[in-house]
Order: C-alpha cells, then sequence, then structure tokens
C-alpha cells in the first residue's frame, strides 16, 4: 500500500524558515516524480513544487521562487520541502503528491495527508 506521511509543520513567524518532510513506503521510490501541493484556508489546491525521480531537475511555482526549495533522498524515500522567507500568504495545508511516472507531468496518484504550516506574529 503506497503511504505519504508528512512532517514539519508548525506555525512560524514572517521571514522564518520550515523544512518539510515526506516519508514514502509502498512503491519504488526512486522511480517517481513528486510534488509538493497546498490548500491556504478558504482557496484551491494550488501546486508548489516538483521535482524528478533522480532529483536533478525542480520546477517551482512563481509564488515561492527563490524562496523555497524542493529535494528529496532516495536511500531514505523522503522527499523535503525547505521553505525559507515565509510569508503569512504561506499559511497552507501542504501535501505531498506521488506522480505514475519518473517526470511530472498529468495526474498525481497518491497524496498524503497533510501538514499545517501557518505563518503569523
Amino acid at each position: 500500500e503506497v503511504q505519504l506521511v508528512e512532517s514539519g509543520g508548525g506555525l512560524v513567524q514572517p521571514g522564518g524558515s520550515l523544512r518539510l518532510s515526506c516519508a514514502a513506503s509502498g512503491f519504488t521510490f526512486s522511480l517517481y516524480a513528486m510534488s509538493w501541493v497546498r490548500r491556504a484556508p478558504g482557496k484551491g489546491l494550488e501546486w508548489v513544487s516538483r521535482i524528478n525521480s533522480g532529483g536533478y531537475a525542480a520546477d517551482n511555482a512563481d509564488s515561492v521562487k527563490g524562496r523555497f526549495t524542493i529535494s528529496r533522498d532516495n536511500a531514505k524515500n523522503t522527499l523535503y520541502l525547505q521553505m525559507n522567507s515565509l510569508k503569512p500568504e504561506d499559511t497552507a495545508v501542504y501535501y505531498c503528491a506521488k506522480y505514475p511516472q519518473s517526470s511530472w507531468g498529468g495526474q498525481y496518484d497518491a497524496w498524503g495527508q497533510g501538514t499545517q504550516v501557518t505563518v503569523s506574529s
């Protein structure tokens, strides 16, 4: 059974940093592209960042470019999102999601349960 478990969320002041983790199990993590997606209060899902299976290609949404960095450790079956210079508008539930192939594109085929990030003074 595919499982994705996010952790690392919390309350942080504007300008602060957090690192999210997503522990993957039930599939060969190194074969699949992964993504971070968020849902802000009262809004729809927003794609944040994505990375290919090997970890050598990544892409970020314009709203987080220069502030967020996605990475992965295939030996540890873990996906990360380093978030710096956080803003109140980054407040959201953050989900990791799995693509059904090694490169990003198309629909996700698995989701985690999400971790809450709140940016507030």
